[in-house]
């Protein structure tokens, strides 16, 4: 019974008022009686946490809990890119001429997503990767590679979900939703970090500082389950092979490698 009203609250809802009272409860001392329930219901690995779960004082803070430094490796390799999160892959491809990818049988615009004709010119014929995180996974986002970030902005007003069925049946959720994107500049060229709210709630904090990423530094976290788009400019990534969809994944584990000979500029 409170895995269905758990599923409902987290990952249907799509009212505006739903949400605003969801996260005041989330952030509330009472929210601390179902932090047990809430663990044990999505299955929490209490062992990776960096604290014991009678620690977290609401629902909020288990959301956006830190993990022990050794439970995540980052694969250390000069040119492999990494998973920035914790997370199911749920579609890889190219994107076209015209600027759009295929997610589910839908079609994004990536201009939408970006908001830039300028922007999204470099993106056009390279690779699209979309990692969609649950209520159970660690919420913080981490860098997939080292770069020197070039731009970030933030576009949308409202958020909508982005689990299996707001892609399947949402309006353009991953090119309209509340998203803070960051762009990335690396050896072999650009990487756009399209970090995607969901359920209203526009809950993406950014915690890095400076202009340069480290693989795997951590960059920012979503209050609850949300999405993250990966842009790859064209030519300058190679999938792994052992990469299909949808695939659990981990930060630090190998999606691909970047491929020298992109300028970058």
């Amino acid at each position: 019974m409170l895995k269905h009203v758990y599923r409902l609250m987290i990952e249907l809802t799509n009212g505006r008022w739903s949400s605003v009272i969801l996260r005041r409860f989330a952030r509330s001392r009472v929210s601390r009686f179902v932090v047990p329930s809430f663990a044990k219901i999505y299955k929490l690995n209490q062992n990776e946490m960096e604290k014991a779960l009678n620690e977290y004082p609401t629902l909020h803070d288990l959301f956006i809990r830190t993990l022990k430094k050794e439970v995540r490796l980052v694969d250390k390799n000069e040119n492999s890119v990494v998973s920035p999160v914790d997370a199911v892959i749920e579609d890889v491809g190219s994107i076209n001429e015209t600027s759009e990818m295929l997610v589910k049988g839908k079609s994004y615009s990536i201009q939408e997503m970006l908001g830039s004709e300028h922007t999204v010119t470099k993106y056009l014929n390279g690779t699209y990767m979309v990692l969609y995180l649950s209520p159970s996974h660690y919420h913080r986002i981490h860098s997939p590679a080292d770069g020197a970030i070039v731009n970030q902005w933030t576009l949308g007003s409202k958020s909508y979900p982005v689990n299996k069925m707001g892609l399947k049946y949402g309006v353009r959720t991953l090119a309209k939703n509340y998203r803070m994107i960051t762009e990335v500049n690396t050896a072999s060229g650009h990487i756009a970090i399209v970090k995607v709210g969901a359920m209203f709630v526009n809950s993406i904090e950014k915690t890095h500082q400076g202009m340069h990423l480290q693989k795997g530094e951590e960059m920012a976290y979503f209050s609850f389950g949300s999405t993250v788009v990966l842009l790859f400019e064209k030519g300058i990534f190679k999938l792994d092979s052992s990469i299909h969809t949808p695939k659990d994944i981990r930060i630090g584990e190998k999606i691909g490698v970047l491929v020298k000979g992109n300028s970058g500029a």
